[in-house]
């Protein structure tokens, strides 16, 4: 595997891939502390693909001033190692400098799919999420990217980005979503779940079992307001220390739903255990 921690070198090294008899170049963007949710993109992408290149670019710009950017587990050899072994054929590895060089002045906002939810409680993210993706896909210029579903609005927000800027690689359609990777107990898999201690580790499995318990009694008839709202006091009983939000949203537009109807819709949840924000969602199955 060849490791690129500037665009020259990554250009040189995607029209060697690309002189090899062609192919088809998956992306798998990430910003690194890989676990299995990440391999499982890198699987995916594999199977589907005759290269991946994956990237590891921990982004400044869809931080908030009191989030943790410093903190933020890094960790490159290792999970260079790690991608090896998955057969990656590229590694992008630039620095915060290679990407963002002097005088870089340009931001990508979407509207509407990112004003709520994680939007609404972390102003500029998604900001930031657009712009380095934006560039990600200017640089690789892949045929399929790759990302996964716990992060439901980002990939909404991405997909939206490459369809109104009528980006070719990767067309929108193959911007592909993999499902949430869990642990034993439910729990997503996170890069952060390494913040938690043993206790607030075995407190966190209360959020997807609260909401499997939400969905299953707004799939039988539940009134939605009453059902979020015994939902967030199951978590505070449970140990955190609050929720940013839990909402029923359509899975398409993301707008907010009062009532289960016939268009398929999403259970997302924000939640913070300790100094440690977690999030999630569970599709929801249409009325009938």
């Amino acid at each position: 595997m060849q490791i690129a921690t500037t665009r020259d070198v990554l250009r040189n090294a995607l029209a060697a891939l690309r002189g090899e008899g062609g192919g088809r170049i998956a992306l798998v963007p990430t910003m690194g502390a890989l676990h299995e949710g990440h391999l499982t993109l890198v699987r995916r992408a594999k199977a589907e693909a005759d290269h991946v290149v994956a990237s590891i670019f921990v982004n400044p710009k869809q931080f908030g001033p009191n989030e943790d950017l410093d903190a933020y587990p890094r960790q490159l050899a290792e999970d260079a190692a790690l991608l090896e072994a998955e057969g990656v054929a590229l590694l992008w590895a630039p620095a915060v400098e290679e990407m963002y060089p002097a005088g870089f002045a340009t931001s990508i906002s979407v509207a509407g799919v990112s004003e709520g939810l994680c939007g609404a409680a972390r102003p500029g993210h998604f900001d930031g999420v657009a712009t380095v993706v934006a560039k990600l896909f200017n640089q690789v210029q892949p045929d399929m990217a790759f990302f996964g579903e716990k992060d439901f609005q980002q990939l909404a927000v991405i997909r939206t980005m490459a369809r109104d800027l009528d980006l070719a690689l990767p067309h929108v359609d193959n911007i592909i979503g993999v499902p949430t990777v869990r642990e034993a107990d439910g729990l997503a898999m996170s890069s952060r779940n390494r913040y938690l201690t043993p206790e607030q580790r075995e407190a966190a499995a209360a959020l997807p079992h609260a909401m499997r318990k939400a969905i299953a009694a707004l799939e039988a008839g539940a009134q939605v307001a009453g059902t979020l709202a015994a939902l967030e006091a199951e978590l505070l009983a449970a140990g955190f220390s609050g929720v940013d939000y839990a909402a029923l949203a359509d899975s398409a537009s993301l707008a907010p739903l009062t009532a289960l109807g016939q268009a398929p819709a999403r259970l997302l949840v924000a939640a913070r255990i300790g100094g440690t924000r977690l999030i999630d969602n569970m599709a929801v199955n249409p009325a009938r």
